[in-house]
C-alpha cells in the first residue's frame, strides 16, 4: 500500500478515524488505565473503521505514556491497519534538525521499521527546510507528510499568524514550501494540517487552500465544534474535490466499547461528510 493513492481513498471516504486512547476515554469505556486496555481500545476502533473508513490517525502520545508496552500496542495497531488496507496517519508531530530528523523519518516512514506508518504529522517550526530528511524518505517510499500549518488551538496563532520581514504570514510560508516540494514529486505527498475551526484565517493570511495540490488533514470536526458548513467555508473546492481528510476522534469512540456501535457512527459521519453529487 502506498500513500500515493490518498486522493482516491479520500474521495471514496473522506473520514479519518482518530484513535486517541486518553485516560478519560478509557475510563468511560469502563476499562482500567493499562496497556491491555489500550490494546482493547485500539482494536475495537480499528475493527469499526475497517471496510468503512480509509484512514486512521493514532495519537502517539497516548501510547507512549505506557512506555514500551504502549509502543508495542501501537506497533500492532499499525501492522493490523496495513493488513486491513486502512491507511495510517501517525500523529506524532515530530520536528527536529539534521540527523535527529533523519532518525525520526527512518523510524516512522521506512517500511522496514516496526513503527512504520503510511503518513506522519510533522512540525515545521525549526524551519521547513529542517523537514527535508522526512520529505526525501516520504518521496522514496511513497509515504505522506502532514505539516502543521493552521492548527485549531488558539495558542498557535502567535506563531502561525506572525509575519516575516517580507510581510508574509508564517503559515503562508509553510504552505508555499509544501507546495514547492509537491511540484518536485511524481505525486503530491506533502500535506497540511489545517483546523476546521479556523474560520476566515486562511483567507485573511493570504493562503489559497482550494488551490493546494496535496492532502489536507483537518481536525476540529465533531466534538471540537466544526460541521460540514465549516469545512465547505474553510476549504472550498479542496473539500468538494476530496483533497480534505476530515479527522474525528472522540465523537466516534464515545460510542464504544462495542465496535458495532462505533461502526454505525462512522457510517453516519461518512455519509454526512461526502459532498453532494459524489
Amino acid at each position: 500500500m502506498t500513500f500515493r493513492n490518498w486522493h482516491d481513498a479520500a474521495q471514496a471516504s473522506p473520514l479519518c478515524v482518530g484513535i486517541d486512547p486518553h485516560p478519560q476515554q478509557i475510563a468511560q469505556w469502563g476499562l482500567p488505565d493499562t496497556p491491555d486496555a489500550l490494546g482493547t481500545f485500539a482494536q475495537n476502533v480499528l475493527s469499526a473503521a475497517t471496510e468503512r473508513a480509509k484512514f486512521i490517525k493514532p495519537q502517539s502520545a497516548f501510547f507512549e505514556r505506557h512506555g514500551s508496552a504502549g509502543i508495542a500496542v501501537l506497533e500492532d495497531l499499525l501492522a493490523q491497519a496495513r493488513e486491513a488496507g486502512v491507511m495510517s496517519i501517525l500523529d506524532a508531530k515530530r520536528g527536529d534538525i539534521g540527523s535527529t530528523m533523519a532518525g525520526y523519518a527512518d523510524a516512522y516512514l521506512n517500511p522496514a521499521r516496526p513503527l512504520a506508518a503510511d503518513a506522519l504529522t510533522v512540525s515545521p517550526y525549526l524551519g521547513v527546510g529542517s523537514l527535508r530528511p522526512a520529505m526525501e524518505l516520504a518521496a522514496e517510499h511513497g509515504k505522506g507528510l502532514f505539516v502543521l500549518a493552521l492548527t485549531s488551538n488558539p495558542e498557535g496563532r502567535e506563531v502561525q499568524h506572525a509575519r516575516t520581514q517580507e510581510g508574509r504570514a508564517v503559515a503562508a510560508e509553510v504552505v508555499r514550501h509544501a507546495e514547492e516540494v509537491n511540484g518536485q514529486l511524481d505525486a503530491p505527498l506533502i500535506g497540511l494540517v489545517v483546523g476546521a475551526t479556523i474560520g476566515t484565517a486562511a483567507a485573511d493570511l493570504g493562503i489559497d487552500l482550494p488551490s493546494f495540490s496535496g492532502p489536507v488533514l483537518s481536525p476540529g470536526f465533531g466534538s471540537q465544534g466544526a460541521g460540514v458548513a465549516d469545512l465547505e467555508a474553510v476549504f472550498g473546492d479542496a473539500y468538494s474535490d476530496g483533497r480534505v481528510i476530515v479527522n474525528a476522534s472522540r465523537s466516534l469512540s464515545r460510542r464504544g466499547p462495542d465496535s458495532a456501535d462505533i461502526a454505525d457512527e462512522i457510517t453516519t459521519v461518512i455519509e454526512a461528510l461526502r459532498p453532494k453529487g459524489r
